[in-house]
């Protein structure tokens, strides 16, 4: 039987990751990793504390775990929060918030992919993604705005990029991809959705499953790439 983790099990995202791995019935064991356990958590999922802007905390989460896994997902991240929005133009860049955003959006999950890419089944099929966004894409950026998190997320594309080169060289069998889940209608999203059509904007149940598809559809062969909810490759 498979086992599966997601970091980020509090988010709209990350539950509904959650709850559908383990409705799936692929995996002997699902784990929820979260900085605070869940209220509510589905039956025979097993709670892990994972602090993504602490690294001490994913180092200690990743020794507890025996391994191997077969499927990781990384799905934290950060637009917002009450003392901040998006940055609308260079007047509002500051180094604090910048690195914030990093922390969070980037090396967060690059420090998951140091500790738990190592407890990825060898010799069989694994996978291990994270949650990115369109907007990291540099080629695709027309708009302007959102400094901190269009750069942090580009850097997460190239952390998982650059990660996919090396597990391949150990996990021949790997996918390891970066995964844009749409406009889900979350907190994150909660202040920008005017303007969203009805059929753009996701429930989270939606986008997970959307995003579990595709995840099992790719091969190795596309390791370190873009994809969206609907398959459709991203441009770095």
């Amino acid at each position: 039987m498979e086992s599966a983790l997601v970091v980020g099990a509090n988010g709209g995202i990350g539950a509904a990751l959650v709850a559908a791995l383990a409705a799936s019935g692929r995996h002997g064991r699902v784990i929820a990793a979260a900085r605070r356990e869940p209220d509510t958590l589905p039956a025979g999922v097993d709670y892990l504390p994972v602090d993504i802007a602490d690294p001490a905390s994913i180092a200690a989460a990743a020794a507890c775990l025996d391994g191997p896994l077969t499927r990781v997902i990384v799905a934290t991240g950060i637009l917002h929060d009450e003392e901040a929005g998006p940055e609308r133009s260079l007047r509002d860049l500051d180094a604090d918030r910048l690195a914030h955003l990093f922390a969070i959006n980037t090396i967060g999950p690059a420090l998951a992919l140091r500790h738990f890419a190592p407890l990825l089944a060898k010799g069989a099929p694994s996978a291990i993604a994270c949650i990115s966004a369109r907007v990291g894409s540099i080629s695709d950026n027309r708009l302007g705005g959102w400094y901190g998190y269009r750069a942090s997320k580009a850097a997460l594309n190239q952390i998982v990029r650059t990660a996919a080169i090396e597990l391949a060289r150990s996990r021949p069998q790997a996918v390891c991809v970066a995964l844009h889940p749409g406009t889900v209608d979350t907190s994150l999203s909660k202040p920008f959705q005017r303007g969203v059509p009805a059929d753009k904007l996701f429930t989270p149940v939606y986008s997970a499953g959307r995003l579990l598809a595709v995840l099992d559809g790719l091969t190795p062969a596309q390791s370190g790439r873009i994809f969206a909810w609907d398959g459709a490759e991203i441009a770095p």
